[in-house]
């Protein structure tokens, strides 16, 4: 059986939106009046990721992340956030490697999950 999918986008097309949001990612900075805060590392490749958020009445009002990491991090960092923002905080909690993976769009080596999952660790932790 076929699979009729039209919102399929060619994979280099999804490449250099993933290259395009690692040069000018979303959501990248310091969120002056933030009351939610978490770091995250990833040991193996240097990744250091922050996220802040600005929660009002159990929502995500505003989001914002800093550090340095690899593409797939960095990336993974700009497409949550971007996801995230105006989410229930309870909806946030119950994001998991599936949804963060089917945002990126691209296949992402069991190596580098953990980049991929670093930023909505730190937003989980933020949040908790």
């Amino acid at each position: 059986m076929t699979n009729h999918n039209h919102t399929e986008i060619p994979e280099d097309m999804y490449r250099e939106h993933i290259l395009e949001l690692y040069k000018s990612p979303s959501n990248f900075g310091i969120l002056e009046k933030a009351n939610k805060e978490a770091t995250e590392h990833n040991a193996i490749c240097g990744d250091e990721i922050t996220v802040q958020l600005i929660t009002e009445k159990g929502k995500v009002k505003d989001v914002k992340f800093s550090g340095s990491g690899c593409v797939i991090s960095m990336v993974a960092s700009s497409l949550l956030t971007e996801k995230i923002k105006g989410m229930n905080i309870e909806d946030v909690m119950n994001l998991d490697k599936k949804d963060v993976l089917d945002l990126m769009g691209i296949k992402v080596t069991p190596a580098r999950i953990k980049c991929a999952l670093l930023p909505l660790e730190a937003a989980r932790r933020a949040l908790g």
